[in-house]
């Protein structure tokens, strides 16, 4: 199949979605449409389908083609061969997945020189086929060849049971029910590899480790990987082998004086053949399923810290703690520009505590500073209780911001380039200040897998987690929407129909041109053509300029209807905006035609009411315990407020105001039973803990946020 439509019935069956739906939806992506832009504006073609349902929709559709090109593949290789008869076809044709094609392909695929092969060359064929039929009696004479191997009965023998233990091994329904039963009742067990224990600590627990693969969670089968590739454990993933074994006899073995022959060729194609084959087929489908889920919570915390509340365009003072080396300082105006910097010593005592209370109280009255951002790694807490000293007013708002990844990105081309002439400390001083006005616009010029959310993400599917990752960044963006004027190039990239290029574009021509006065002026722009307009006009506002739509997701193809609607209602479109009361009287239906429905009117008439609403939470201070600095100063039963900092199977890690984030177990989320810890924390989440354990050794804290004990 060719045609992506062509697969529609297939894929709305397996999402249980209307055929024609899934239709559209193929349609819009194979002729450019983002993700983004079809669950925003083409919800007529697709019954509103939002972004997780279309993705779906799109991968699944590319799991189909996979699998027609490898069965093409296959009827090719089978056809020049000579091997491709009318049966076979049918049964290329009906298998439905990958591991189907590649079961029936396998007897024929080309092999290394096996030893059932071997024994065919030497002519033992004919005797493997009496052994399990079970024919009698057997002259076994007639095969022994000296000069081919075949010495005596032995010899015979042995070949045989070789070629019998492959033919049993690429038996179509025997590998399906041995695969059921590796799926079904399969456990993994998990040893220490004992030269190398000592290394392996963190691995203490897997060193005799046994359960059902069904029940082992993703984050235990990625922590047991990992030993195993470190050769820290051993790991063995099989089901019981007289279970197994039982059921190749049941299939196979029958009757007669050979039965015995028989029933060795079997025990030797499941120990050297079906067991390895299949587990190491079952270890990569439960690598898959672990890559995926890690990449689901990963992805889940990605898009919780990128939709933070974000402060907005206030003046801000940023902190970048240190001891030795001081605290680095710069001042931010509304849009993140840098406006001054300097370095202090506060916790350096002396004449440098005082000079550090001067300079910073300098320059808030210089700038009129607004608020004031704190990174929150080393030193963190000492800086913040040190500028609360300072009897600043009390209107400036004084935070900690998390600085994960900043180092990251002050390190960086593009840092380096915005700030050519400054060392990497300023650099990371700014990064924490424009987190605090805009956390959205500041992470994404950061690898997500720095930002401090995910788990075993160096273990995962890096291609994989690349794309899953970068999809919620995308989905992030466009659903804020984004500043033509002001937004950096790495925030432009992730427009729809951007990208790299054109967001270099439209950098370079904002800057040899001046700003845009309206979104008709990005055809203007380099390589920019109307489908890239298409798909990222809507996700791009434009504050102040001459068309006051242009501050709205409303889409420019949708201008002249609501210039339809005003003139209708006898107004200008300003009024549309500003006057809820001629709004309530516009009767939608008059306006639905062949392209434009009900979900797209409804849409446009909210966009009119809020123009370009910011859909993240508004802003809300946070205090830590005061006086908290280190474990040491933790004791069992405190009470303390904290932030969820990342999401994982088994729980959630707090920080609580000190360098160790302390760790939710599942158990502890709440009064009640848990199964998914998303279901009730996210990142960035305030709470309150209590303190249950402190292992000061391990630097481990346990917490809990259930109301009883």
């Amino acid at each position: 199949m060719t045609d992506p439509a062509a697969y529609a019935h297939q894929i709305a069956g397996q999402l249980n979605l209307r055929e024609q739906h899934v239709r559209n939806t193929l349609g819009l992506l194979s002729d450019g449409g983002t993700v983004p832009f079809i669950a925003r504006y083409r919800k007529e073609l697709t019954g509103s389908l939002d972004e997780v349902v279309i993705a779906a929709i799109r991968d699944d559709h590319q799991k189909l083609v996979d699998v027609d090109k490898r069965r093409q593949t296959i009827f090719d290789t089978l056809t020049k061969l000579g091997l491709l008869d009318e049966t076979l076809k049918r049964q290329l044709d009906l298998a439905a997945t990958l591991t189907e094609l590649e079961d029936i392909y396998l007897p024929f695929r080309p092999k290394r020189k096996t030893r059932g092969l071997m024994a065919r060359e030497r002519g033992l064929e004919p005797l493997a086929e009496m052994l399990l039929k079970g024919t009698r009696p057997l002259q076994l004479h007639l095969f022994h060849d000296p000069q081919k191997g075949v010495a005596g009965d032995e010899d015979a023998l042995a070949g045989a049971r070789d070629i019998l233990a492959e033919d049993i091994s690429e038996d179509l329904p025997t590998r399906a029910e041995l695969r059921r039963l590796f799926h079904d009742q399969a456990t993994i067990e998990s040893k220490g590899v004992k030269k190398n224990t000592a290394q392996g600590e963190k691995y203490t627990d897997y060193f005799d480790w046994r359960e059902p693969v069904g029940k082992v969670p993703s984050h235990r089968l990625l922590a047991m990987f990992r030993g195993a590739q470190e050769k820290i454990l051993s790991l063995a993933i099989r089901p019981q082998e007289e279970i197994a074994l039982r059921l190749l006899k049941k299939r196979h073995l029958k009757a007669g004086p050979w039965r015995e022959e028989v029933a060795k060729a079997l025990d030797d194609c499941y120990q050297r053949l079906l067991a390895p084959s299949l587990e190491n087929e079952l270890t990569g489908d439960l690598k898959t399923r672990a890559d995926g889920e890690a990449i689901r919570v990963f992805a889940d915390n990605l898009r919780q810290l990128l939709l933070a509340a974000p402060l907005g365009q206030k003046r801000v003072l940023a902190l970048d703690p240190g001891y030795r080396t001081g605290s680095k300082v710069v001042c931010l105006d509304g849009q993140g520009k840098l406006l001054d910097n300097s370095t202090i010593f506060p916790t350096h005592g002396g004449r440098k505590f005082v000079e550090a209370g001067e300079i910073i109280t300098g320059l808030v009255k210089k700038h009129r500073i607004e608020a004031i951002a704190i990174g929150n790694g080393t030193a963190g807490r000492e800086t913040e209780e040190f500028i609360r000293a300072l009897g600043l007013d009390t209107h400036i708002i004084i935070t900690l911001v998390n600085e994960d990844g900043a180092s990251i990105y002050s390190a960086s081309e593009n840092a380096r380039s915005e700030f050519p002439d400054y060392d990497i400390t300023v650099r990371g001083a700014i990064s924490i200040g424009r987190r605090l006005q805009d956390p959205l616009a500041e992470l994404v010029k950061i690898d997500p897998k720095s930002i401090g959310v995910g788990q075993y993400q160096h273990d995962v599917n890096q291609g994989e987690l690349k794309k899953g990752l970068q999809e919620v960044v995308e989905s992030c963006v466009n659903s804020v929407g984004v500043e033509l004027n002001t937004a950096s190039r790495e925030l432009l990239t992730f427009v729809s129909g951007l990208g790299p290029t054109l967001a270099g574009n439209i950098i370079a021509h904002r800057n040899s041109n001046g700003p845009f006065t309206n979104r008709r002026g990005l055809l203007k722009v380099p390589r920019l053509g109307p489908k890239a307009f298409e798909q990222c006009a809507g996700f791009l506002r434009i504050h102040n300029g001459s068309n006051v739509l242009d501050a709205s997701a409303v889409h420019p193809e949708r201008y002249p209807l609501v210039e339809k609607m005003a003139a209708e209602a006898g107004v200008k479109v300003e009024d549309l905006l500003q006057t809820e009361a001629v709004r309530q009287n516009i009767d939608l239906k008059r306006y639905i035609d062949d392209s434009v429905g009900q979900p797209t009117l409804i849409d446009i008439i909210a966009e009119l009411a809020k123009p370009g609403r910011d859909p993240r939470q508004a802003f809300e201070q946070f205090h830590f315990a005061a006086g908290l600095h280190s474990m040491d100063d933790l004791h069992e039963g405190m009470r303390l407020p904290a932030i969820i900092t990342n999401v994982t199977n088994f729980g959630a890690f707090a920080d609580i105001g000190i360098k160790e984030n302390g760790l939710v177990h599942i158990s502890q989320l709440a009064d009640r039973f848990v199964k998914d810890p998303g279901e009730v924390v996210k990142v960035g989440q305030k709470v309150e803990v209590r303190v249950m354990k402190i292992d000061r050794q391990r630097k481990r804290i346990a917490l809990s946020m259930r109301k009883s004990p």
